[in-house]
């Protein structure tokens, strides 16, 4: 961790050309039962600022329950899944009704977009989703993102904005998120709780004592805190994307980030940003189980082989051919992720196995590979 007060990213961030904001519930509402046309007004000001001067500008934005729930008289939180797709279903329409009308007095038009985690999860819908958002980039239009609540089950769902905002970083190769809050950024304590908390200026990487040093909060209308923040960091860094945290508050957060200002937590981004493919290996596809290694394959995949089954020593959860896994070190330390090429039951019989042998436990050998190193990134790679 660093906090020196050179800010060693600002340059990093006073050159980038493609932005994603993450809008939460709070930054709309200011802690109040509906969204505040003015605090939405501001958003879109700063973001055409932005846009005028040939920077492109992707809005992942909560609200849409929010908004519902305004509209309908509910109260939050809202428990169940349907209750809250209810109220997304009629909050989502005059969310992007208020964007539209806010951007469209400042000569921008915007687009919406809805996700859920099979468009990340299947190869062809994330090329097709990177495509479509490109486009609208191209086109000058500020895309607005949202999941789709109305449609996503649980099994789909991502859950929370701010991993939906780093996913999308990801997806588009942006340069920076920007993660607006309801506190100024990854704090030393509790604000709420301790006089003495401080603000950590500057995270050159993510670790155990970073992720400590988060106390998950929740409100009334966000999903999720801090802890959910530093994990859309660390999704967004590891794909190569400059990260900030900051409060909503703050008038400008964009403009004054990339005229060089500095506020919030800027969170350093991997030297060397991992190709789209390994981007969609690593954060694209859900997790359906663990492949733990020895030592030794750990190392072969270092040097960039493949996983073999004599080097799995233990199949962790239920999994076909085809799903992505996390590849794990017998210290419990993730070593990548990526497609595996046999089923949970058949690689219990052949963990262990030399690839010449794996015949003579099931009949037949379709892969010598457990994971093809074309289908894996490493941690470190992404």
């Amino acid at each position: 961790m660093a906090a020196g007060p050179g800010r060693s990213g600002a340059p990093r961030l006073a050159a980038a050309r493609r932005v994603v904001l993450k809008v939460g519930t709070s930054s709309l509402t200011g802690g109040g039962p509906e969204i505040d046309p003015r605090r939405l007004g501001a958003i879109a000001e700063d973001v055409a600022s932005l846009v005028r001067r040939g920077r492109e500008v992707v809005v992942v934005s909560s609200g849409a329950i929010a908004s519902g729930a305004g509209l309908l008289g509910r109260r939050l939180p809202a428990r169940r899944l349907s209750e809250k797709q209810a109220l997304a279903a009629v909050g989502q329409p005059a969310l992007m009704q208020r964007y539209a009308a806010a951007f469209a007095r400042l000569g921008l038009r915007v687009g919406q977009v809805l996700l859920t985690r099979q468009d990340f999860a299947g190869r062809r819908q994330y090329v097709n989703a990177r495509q479509t958002l490109l486009a609208l980039l191209a086109d000058r239009v500020v895309p607005i993102v949202n999941e789709n609540d109305t449609v996503a089950t649980e099994e789909i769902q991502i859950g929370d904005n701010d991993t939906l905002s780093a996913l999308v970083a990801s997806l588009v190769g942006a340069d920076l998120l920007v993660i607006l809050s309801d506190v100024e950024g990854l704090m030393t304590a509790d604000p709420r709780r301790s006089r003495a908390a401080r603000l950590i200026p500057t995270v050159d990487r993510i670790t155990g004592p970073i992720l400590r040093a988060a106390r998950r909060t929740t409100s009334a209308q966000g999903v999720g805190g801090m802890a959910t923040k530093l994990e859309a960091a660390r999704i967004a860094t590891e794909s190569g994307v400059a990260t900030v945290i900051t409060s909503g508050a703050h008038a400008r957060p964009l403009g004054r980030l990339l005229d060089g200002e500095p506020h919030g937590t800027l969170f350093l981004p991997a030297e060397r940003a991992p190709s789209a493919r390994r981007r969609w290996l690593a954060f694209g596809l859900p997790i359906r189980g663990t492949l733990v290694i020895d030592d030794g394959a750990r190392e072969a995949l270092r040097r960039g082989k493949s996983l073999l089954p004599a080097g799995v020593v233990d199949v962790q959860g239920t999994f076909e051919a085809g799903d992505a896994v996390a590849i794990r070190d017998a210290h419990g330390q993730e070593v990548g992720r990526g497609l595996v090429n046999y089923p949970s039951a058949q690689l219990v019989r052949i963990k262990g196995v030399r690839s010449t042998d794996i015949a003579g436990v099931l009949g037949r050998k379709p892969h010598d590979e457990v994971v093809h190193r074309d289908n894996l990134a490493l941690q470190g790679e992404r």
